[in-house]
């Protein structure tokens, strides 16, 4: 038999083989029987170097034609029987529609933002604008133009994350004031909102949390009554209901300073757990602007004058929604965010 008989027998021989498989691995076995690298046709394609010129390029132009024709069958086999398994799989694996459909959960707004929502929106509506800032500062608007001291506690590298070039995270959005003042004229009306940074962490304190600081600066006079009317009006609108009252402090920044104090809501000041028995609960720092901070940008108690404040936005929240431990805030524990759903 020549190799031109031998190659069309080897496709007789294909064909039916091809046609008598029933399933994949059979088609793979047929496949590897005839095209495999000792297969019948791989040797007998092999055989046409021993033909000469003239009749290799005939036989072999013959030979690509059956090959060519025997791969066509062989992937159509292949895909013939595979769609008919996954058909049959589909079968087995039909979808009941009148099945109810899985209930995805709810997203909601974080307990942070909710409490930094309700204090912006307060004082929006008073005519405070709301500024940002960078949260690398410089140490001269994070401490020197508050009039902080060389010696002060908080400048301490305990205190304070410093860079090797010598500026810092900020340790409060106060220094945003400080950019206003360096920046606009009276009259300044606006509030800080923003992350901060100190390295404590414990049940009430984490490196970084939020704040949000205020400034009122105008040409007109401003007094204290001023300060207390518009937190007081921040304070109702966050804890409808609650009494306030201003106690002497101390700021580098603000003189007179003060700490405002709200009567605890979940006690009704009867005295419990989250007021400490008192019956009040501190709630954030205040005061008028101090004179030798309006020095720095070229100002005198005789022509301008303001007021400003700061507080923990997550003091807030752990008071309103009563949560023991400022660190729970942070740890994405779905039980606690669950309650916070929209």
């Amino acid at each position: 038999m020549d190799l031109k008989d031998k190659i069309k027998s080897i496709q007789q021989d294909f064909e039916l083989a091809i046609n008598a498989s029933k399933t994949l691995d059979e088609v793979e076995a047929t496949r590897v029987q005839f095209f495999g690298k000792k297969g019948f046709l791989t040797s007998a394609m092999k055989d046409l170097q021993q033909l000469s010129g003239e009749a290799r390029a005939l036989v072999g132009k013959e030979a690509n034609f059956v090959r060519q024709a025997m791969f066509s069958l062989l992937e159509e086999k292949h895909n013939s029987l595979e769609a008919g398994e996954i058909n049959e799989k589909l079968k087995g694996e039909a979808i009941d529609s009148s099945l109810p459909g899985r209930a995805f959960g709810r997203g909601s707004i974080h307990p942070i933002n909710k409490m930094m929502g309700e204090i912006k929106n307060s004082f929006t509506s008073m005519g405070f604008d709301v500024v940002s800032g960078p949260e690398i500062e410089t140490v001269f608007r994070n401490f020197d133009a508050l009039n902080t001291p060389s010696h002060h506690p908080s400048r301490a590298e305990s205190d304070t994350f410093y860079f090797e070039d010598g500026d810092l995270l900020r340790t409060h959005t106060t220094s945003v004031q400080v950019r206003c003042l360096e920046n606009k004229k009276p009259p300044i009306v606006a509030i800080s909102p923003g992350k901060v940074y100190r390295p404590d962490y414990d049940a009430t304190h984490t490196p970084m949390f939020h704040q949000v600081d205020g400034i009122f600066i105008t040409d007109k006079d401003a007094s204290f009554a001023n300060l207390k009317a518009v937190l007081d009006t921040m304070i109702i609108n966050v804890f409808p209901g609650v009494k306030t009252r201003f106690r002497p402090h101390f700021f580098p920044f603000t003189e007179p300073s003060a700490e405002m104090d709200m009567s605890c809501p979940s006690c009704a000041q009867a005295g419990c757990r989250l007021c400490k028995k008192s019956g009040w609960i501190e709630v954030l720092g205040c005061g008028m602007v101090s004179p030798e901070v309006l020095k720095h940008f070229g100002y005198t108690i005789d022509y301008v004058r303001g007021f400003a404040f700061g507080m923990g936005v997550e003091r807030l929240a752990m008071i309103k929604y009563g949560i023991r431990d400022l660190r729970s805030l942070y740890e994405n524990d779905l039980r606690l965010l669950k309650q916070f759903e929209v």
